[in-house]
């Protein structure tokens, strides 16, 4: 048995390194009727969210009913499978607990999928549990209203050791404290792909640490303020934006948004400094199209505003997501696909640009309800989630 499985945690005790999770997720188990019907866990692979949603279930003596994002791709076999799960009592268990695993699996072309799913969490007699690595995309703003949001945050490597450490007892097996390290430094606070790591060396003695590769991980925007706001600049700070599936003209709304929750006096105009020219630079590129620049302006977002700070800024702060702003460059993004659906379609069928824009209403029609006609005009997933909204 893979020994990610064999010590899988079976009460919230077992669970290292989530504390505040766990809270959330027993109040929310035990209050279920009196707010929410959904919690989302999410937070970066390995951190424990399907654990937690298991773990739930085991303590609140619960069958687990679980489903994953591949399920939400058909609409049909969603009414059919979910709708009785959460509907029927269990028949072996004093309760049950739905958890639909790795939403954001679910792409532009499954939102009916994702429209059943919440007519289901708003009728739902029963708890819903939902993990996910990245629950920002826009195309999650509904579930995100009718959910409970929980960070599952990502577990630090002496956390991780000392999981590999007890794993090893259990196992009556000795690794040497310096490869146990390494493991966990290159886990980047995966735990379930350090104990794989464990078991490929507890089985392949001559594989050295240094063969096991060191996890390239997306991370969420929340983690990126934070290393920027709360740590010391630093040489791999220039690489972190490499890790977030977001562009960086919002990424840049982000940090103007919260830069003030953090810094003040003259660290807040020095932070405003960088962020200035770094805009400099946005307007540069758009201008002139030299994309060179953009190395300027990743590195000014970056380590030029961790750097404005005179001291490390210690303590959880709550940041905010920039509505005001986000909104009018997510409008003028929308004008852009429409655009850039119009210009498609004006070439495939010999009409201008101007007169299919005016048209648009009835060629959004038209793409809506023919698959076929989307990889002719060879829409991409963003056009074709615009086209289906």
């Amino acid at each position: 048995m893979p020994l990610n499985e064999k010590y899988r945690p079976k009460s919230f005790n077992e669970v290292r390194g989530q504390i505040l999770a766990v809270e959330k997720a027993k109040a929310f188990v035990n209050n279920f009727g009196r707010g929410k019907k959904a919690l989302i866990l999410h937070g970066p692979p390995g951190s424990g969210k399907t654990t937690i949603a298991h773990v739930s279930a085991i303590e609140n003596n619960a069958e687990l009913f679980e489903l994953n994002a591949s399920d939400l791709r058909d609409r049909e076999k969603l009414e059919r499978i979910l709708k009785p799960a959460l509907e029927q009592k269990s028949l072996l268990k004093n309760k049950k607990i739905i958890l639909i695993d790795e939403v954001d699996g679910i792409s532009a072309v499954d939102r009916g999928g994702l429209t059943v799913l919440l007519y289901l969490i708003k009728t739902a007699i029963y708890p819903i549990i939902i993990t996910a690595n990245n629950i920002w995309h826009k195309k999650f703003s509904e579930l995100r209203k009718v959910s409970d949001l929980v960070v599952v945050k990502e577990i630090d490597y002496n956390t991780i050791k000392s999981i590999l450490i007890d794993i090893l007892r259990k196992e009556n097996h000795f690794i040497d404290n310096d490869i146990l390290t390494s493991i966990s430094i290159k886990a980047r606070g995966d735990a379930r792909a350090a104990i794989n790591d464990l078991q490929t060396i507890i089985n392949y003695p001559n594989v050295k640490p240094e063969e096991l590769a060191e996890r390239n991980k997306e991370i969420d925007i929340f983690n990126v303020l934070r290393m920027i706001f709360k740590n010391k600049p630093s040489r791999e700070m220039l690489d972190i934006f490499d890790s977030l599936n977001m562009p960086l003209d919002e990424i840049l709304l982000w940090v103007e948004e919260n830069i003030p929750y953090e810094y003040k006096g003259k660290d807040l105009a020095k932070a405003y400094e960088y962020l200035s020219k770094a805009d400099v630079f946005k307007g540069r590129i758009y201008k002139q199209q030299y994309w060179r620049f953009l190395v300027y302006e990743n590195i000014l977002l970056s380590y030029g505003i961790s750097s404005a700070k005179s001291h490390n800024i210690p303590g959880f702060t709550s940041y905010k997501k920039p509505d005001r702003i986000l909104k009018i460059w997510l409008n003028n993004q929308k004008q852009a696909k429409k655009k850039s659906i119009c210009i498609k379609y004006a070439k495939y069928v010999h009409i201008g640009e101007k007169r299919a824009m005016s048209e648009f209403v009835i060629i959004k029609q038209i793409l809506k309800s023919n698959n076929e006609i989307q990889k002719e005009l060879k829409l991409n997933e963003e056009e074709i989630e615009y086209v289906l909204r």
